[in-house]
């Protein structure tokens, strides 16, 4: 996937949370990327202060975002 072309379409408070959304995509058939500016991982605490960024491309975000709502990943208090 081409980062110019895609969209975010979640931020989370860590990467784990991010990785588990990317993964849950992934068996969807839909690529998702992870980034997060911590770093390296050297600085873990950033990841809280800025976020980690879950990237899909364009025309994949309209299903990436009814599963992620679907399955509430990352939310404290689901709706």
């Amino acid at each position: 996937m081409n980062l110019d072309d895609a969209v975010i379409i979640d931020t989370f408070p860590n990467r784990v949370l991010a990785e588990m959304a990317a993964d849950l995509l992934a068996g969807e058939g839909i690529e998702a990327r992870v980034l997060a500016d911590d770093a390296g991982g050297f600085y873990p605490m950033l990841q809280f202060v800025r976020g980690v960024k879950l990237y899909v491309a364009r025309e994949d975000e309209a299903l990436a975002r009814e599963i992620l709502d679907k399955e509430q990943i990352g939310k404290v208090i689901p709706d």
